[in-house]
């Protein structure tokens, strides 16, 4: 499978601390091997998965969509706004 990754997911991840990575980096190779671990969103967000992990005592979420052959990583971040930013992202 193919991963890319939206600008907005990059710059959110070079923010992170290395033992941040570490933890995200373990969810990423989850969602690799299961694509569908995540909710599937409705209404604007149809077609986006979100998968909800912790790190450190904080709640972090990913957007990704997902076919055969990808899988974009769209979004990672806390829970606030999140899923107004995903919304702009792909307008």
């Amino acid at each position: 499978m193919e991963i890319f990754q939206k600008t907005e997911f990059k710059k959110s991840y070079k923010k992170l601390h290395q033992n941040q990575r570490a933890i995200v980096n373990e969810e990423i190779k989850k969602i690799i091997e299961n694509p569908e671990i995540g909710v599937e969103k409705v209404g604007d967000l149809k077609g986006i998965f979100v998968h909800k992990f912790k790190v450190i005592d904080q709640q972090f979420l990913i957007a990704y969509s997902f076919d055969e052959v990808t899988m974009t990583l769209i979004m990672l971040g806390v829970h606030e706004n999140f899923y107004r930013s995903v919304k702009n992202i792909l307008k």
